[in-house]
């Protein structure tokens, strides 16, 4: 029933654009498909754009992850916990339609030469995907989708995420300029914590935000910044690292950088401590003192390596606070605030 009324929506003149093609699910609805309802023209619609059958899955707003590990092992996380779901796909080839179907727009690709790929939707979610041979089981994603569930400090504190006294130390450290990096695991909550912080910065302070995926939803003066990968030539690749030496050139009171993986975090150390004070950022750790160290081994990564007592200095110069996020029973928090000396 589905199919026959997606076959007739993908056979006929209407264009691949969502409102279209559900306004002529629902008109051909009796013909096709009469004892159907909306769900029916929903799920027909979702079989031809977008992620396929999980697109119901991404518009619950409790849904903060999806996770596709083959055709009928399809995960959510919903408040801070994994659940199997009901979803299915007919096969290995649907995951990998859907897949091409939500990058091609991208500019982006996934093939035998290229077998996995990180994307930004129109939403502001992230994907990434694999496919064999890296894929070892067939064609695998993972959806985070970007949720603004959390509006402020004082928000963040009702959900349990802080105490009103760690959010008082934060706000302060904000208007007084004080750089913060925030660190955590995986799901920990930095980039909603990153979110936070910003919106207590001065609506009269120009921001340039960097990011690998633009995710941040920040208010006021702001530019934003994002990578993007090589073409299928190979060629038009822009780096976190090249992302932030624009960043300085362009008249940043603040730099907020989404999250430091690699060589760039000695160019964001630096300006921190050469005038922009009271920058964000956040980076992978399990502790306030394995952020330093971890921040102080991707600086020295790089092809130009400085001299780790150089690296060391600006480090301490620079970052003021490390707050630490953890997530425990499914509540994302703030679970340390340490000064940096």
């Amino acid at each position: 029933m589905t199919k026959r009324l997606a076959d007739r929506l993908l056979n006929g003149e209407v264009p691949l654009i969502r409102e279209a093609l559900m306004a002529e699910a629902l008109r051909l609805l009796p013909d096709e498909a009469p004892l159907g309802g909306v769900e029916t023209a929903l799920v027909a619609v979702d079989s031809l754009i977008g992620l396929g059958p999980v697109e119901r899955l991404l518009r619950d707003p409790e849904v903060t992850d999806v996770l596709v590990n083959g055709p009928d092992d399809v995960w959510i996380e919903r408040n801070g916990r994994l659940s199997r779901t009901e979803v299915r796909f007919r096969g290995a080839e649907d995951i990998r339609a859907a897949i091409e179907r939500v990058i091609a727009p991208l500019g982006l690709r996934i093939d035998h030469a290229s077998p996995a790929v990180d994307a930004r939707l129109p939403d502001g979610s992230r994907l990434h995907a694999a496919i064999p041979p890296i894929a070892v089981d067939g064609p695998i994603m993972a959806v985070r989708r970007f949720t603004p569930a959390v509006a402020d400090l004082d928000a963040l504190v009702a959900r349990g995420g802080a105490s009103s006294e760690e959010a008082g130390l934060l706000r302060q450290a904000v208007v007084d300029r004080r750089s913060i990096v925030v660190s955590g695991g995986t799901g920990s909550g930095k980039t909603t914590l990153l979110n936070v912080l910003s919106r207590e910065i001065s609506s009269g302070e120009r921001i340039v935000t960097v990011e690998d995926a633009a995710e941040l939803r920040l208010e006021g003066h702001v530019v934003r910044l994002e990578t993007r990968s090589a073409n299928s030539e190979g060629i038009g690749q822009v780096t976190m690292r090249d992302l932030l030496r624009h960043a300085l050139r362009l008249r940043p009171d603040r730099i907020v950088v989404g999250e430091v993986r690699g060589p760039e975090a000695l160019d964001m150390i630096q300006a921190m401590s050469t005038g922009h004070d009271g920058s964000l950022s956040t980076v992978h750790a399990n502790s306030p003192s394995e952020a330093l160290w971890r921040l102080e081994t991707l600086a020295m990564s790089g092809d130009h390596r400085a001299a780790e007592i150089t690296v060391r200095r600006q480090l301490r110069a620079g970052v003021d606070l490390i707050v630490h996020m953890e997530r425990r029973d499914g509540t994302r928090r703030v679970c340390g605030i340490e000064e940096v000396s």
